[in-house]
């Protein structure tokens, strides 16, 4: 069992930087893969980004390739998404996630979810 918190979300200005964390509590955090989404108001959630148990492979969906960053700290049990120049369509409720097997981009395949973080981008 996983328990994921979220934090560091909040309402920015286009072009400002967040970095938002992910605690893990539980066995085994270093064993799992992990993952970012989103969800905007009446959209379907979407894949961000993921990294593997060890740190070493990392994904990202088009959009925001070369804005966000993720990272993880297993002696800290956490996981970063470092998000720079935002904009108001990355305005969203931001998830992470944790899975074992490989990392995938596919929400379905994640098998514990944090209660997400606001984030908020005006223009």
């Amino acid at each position: 069992q996983v328990q994921l918190v979220e934090s560091g979300g909040g309402l920015v200005q286009a072009g400002d930087s967040l970095r938002l964390s992910c605690a893990a509590s539980g066995r085994s955090f270093s064993s799992y893969h992990m993952g970012w989404f989103r969800q905007a108001p009446g959209k379907e959630r979407q894949f961000v980004a993921a990294i593997s148990w060890s740190g070493g492979t990392t994904y990202y969906t088009g959009s925001i390739k070369g804005r966000f960053t993720i990272s993880r700290d297993s002696a800290k049990n956490t996981v970063y998404l470092r998000m720079n120049s935002l904009k108001p369509e990355d305005t969203a409720v931001y998830y992470c996630a944790a899975r074992q097997g490989a990392p995938s981009s596919d929400a379905i395949k994640y098998d514990y979810w944090g209660q997400g973080t606001q984030v908020t981008v005006s223009s």
